[in-house]
């Protein structure tokens, strides 16, 4: 418990640490996007590899089986929650909505603390876990806003991901067991070890622009809450009444648990959806989070 509150406390220094550098304009909306492409397509994907450097066992293999078909069922769940929840809502805001639920920041902020609750090859199993996320942000999670892509142009979209690409070289590597140099391997390592702090410091930068006074609206409270606590606890109930591992458990929730992404935002934008909403969005359910994830980490401690 002592080492979780000090992971806690580590990442929301960080992430004041963000909100601070945005607020007195030492980073601003530029830097902020060259920062979060930096953490995307170079030091994740280094994340990733790293993880992947542990040797191979049959417990491994089962594993990786288990969490990719949890993850795909929280897909097509959160799929099918995003088209019924919110009728209620104009067009362009239920489209935000529905991108929202269908694709998390897992990718973003999943995996600095997956890394840091669980471990390496709890960072392992969230790279497996969000493949298929990363599969539906190109496809159905477009589709939201536009016509659905084409086959060619998400095949395309998928397989140039640099995470998703990472993913490949990671499971060659972890199941022939070779290693690249020691000089490649000591800077896939250096450039990996900067991943919390990059991004928890690009968060504490979303965060930075909030206005306290307009963020608060019902349909944002209401995705929160079915982001943060409903979707997780929907995977967490038949988790552990099927006994699944903890470890796999315990990734699969966490996971689940993350608020809206970036992306939400920067499609709503391209695709002129209520730009100002989709900010509300993802400000007020990425600083929720800073409440509910160590809540779900202190349950999750107790199974």
């Amino acid at each position: 418990m002592k080492e979780l509150i000090n992971l806690q406390l580590m990442m929301f220094a960080l992430i004041i640490t963000g909100l601070i550098l945005k607020k007195v304009g030492v980073v601003g909306k530029e830097a902020q996007k060259g920062m979060t492409n930096l953490v995307i397509d170079l030091i994740l994907p280094c994340n990733i590899i790293y993880s992947f450097m542990i040797k191979f066992s049959s417990k491994i293999a089962q594993d990786f089986v288990v969490i990719l078909v949890i993850s795909i069922l929280i897909q097509v769940f959160c799929v099918i929650l995003g088209g019924v929840l919110y009728n209620k809502c104009s067009v362009k805001r239920k489209k935000c909505l529905r991108y929202a639920t269908i694709c998390s920041n897992a990718g973003f902020l999943g995996n600095p603390i997956a890394q840091g609750v669980f471990g390496m090859m709890g960072l392992t199993l969230a790279s497996i876990y969000l493949i298929p996320q990363r599969i539906m942000m190109w496809s159905e999670g477009v589709s939201v806003f536009t016509e659905a892509p084409t086959k060619k142009e998400m095949l395309k979209k998928i397989f140039t991901h640099p995470c998703i690409i990472a993913c490949e070289i990671g499971i060659v590597l972890m199941l022939t067991g070779w290693r690249p140099p020691h000089f490649l391997e000591e800077t896939i390592t250096s450039v990996s070890n900067c991943n919390t702090a990059m991004s928890m410091l690009v968060i504490g930068m979303i965060l930075a622009d909030a206005d306290p006074k307009t963020i608060i609206d019902k349909d944002v409270l209401f995705y929160t809450f079915i982001r943060l606590l409903i979707i997780p606890f929907c995977v967490f109930i038949p988790c552990w009444l099927l006994h699944i591992d903890s470890l796999v458990m315990g990734v699969s929730v966490i996971l689940a648990a993350m608020p809206a992404g970036a992306t939400t935002t920067i499609l709503a934008s391209k695709y002129d959806c209520e730009e100002e909403f989709s900010v509300k969005l993802v400000v007020f359910s990425t600083a929720a989070s800073l409440i509910t994830t160590p809540l779900w980490n202190m349950i999750l401690l107790k199974f």
